[in-house]
């Protein structure tokens, strides 16, 4: 089974970091291209390593993990995806310039983090995905957590709760075992229209919710 991991920034890094300490192998790649990943493949070991999109897009398993406003031309580059596991790792959110009057908007709760809502017409973003990735079996992961605690699932004598969502059963089964491996303890919603807009960070219930099973 072959793994790769669109984005290279915190999240995207956060989970190849991951996958690493775990011995998973997993191709890693981002819009720059594969020779400014290898600082951080270097770092992360033999198991990471650096891939042109192209080549990340075909993996057996592929880990969305990208800003935004991208998603649509990139996925429209994807090749198909013929049953292939996408898994969903984004929020609609758009970056702040920190010198423009939006860094300073007391309307924006996050503008503090340098990030603004996007309007998606209030539909849940992972629905969004799963048409622009027409054929892929797409679970919505990551999304909800910050991703300074996906390399350390441990905590108060627990695993971290991450959870998930998506329409097919034997996807999620799948990407629960991948998400075990790792150390968290995976708690399936349902489907993604059903539980999708519980995860999306920030207005999600579960956006930022921090549970730990003990």
């Amino acid at each position: 089974m072959s793994i790769g991991i669109i984005g290279a920034g915190r999240l995207g890094s956060a989970i190849a970091a991951a996958f690493a300490k775990n011995d998973i192998p997993a191709m890693i790649a981002n819009s720059r291209g594969p020779e400014t990943l290898a600082d951080l493949t270097r770092a992360l070991g033999a198991n990471i390593s650096a891939a042109p999109v192209s080549e990340a897009f075909k993996a057996d398993i592929v880990v969305l993990a990208t800003p935004w406003m991208p998603l649509k031309e990139m996925l429209a580059a994807a090749p198909a995806w013929d049953g292939r596991i996408l898994i969903d790792a984004t929020n609609a959110l758009d970056y702040i310039d920190p010198n423009s009057p939006e860094a300073k908007d007391p309307t924006n709760p996050l503008a503090q983090y340098g990030v603004k809502p996007i309007d998606i017409g209030g539909r849940a973003s992972s629905a969004i995905v799963a048409e622009l990735a027409s054929g892929a079996k797409v679970v919505k992961a990551f999304n909800h957590v910050n991703s300074a605690v996906i390399q350390d699932p441990e905590a108060s004598g627990g695993k971290r709760v991450l959870f998930i969502s998506g329409d097919d059963q034997a996807a999620k089964d799948e990407v629960r075992k991948l998400l075990e491996r790792i150390g968290f303890f995976i708690r399936d919603l349902g489907s993604l229209k059903a539980a999708g807009p519980l995860q999306d960070f920030p207005f999600g219930q579960l956006a930022a919710v921090n549970f730990v099973a003990v």
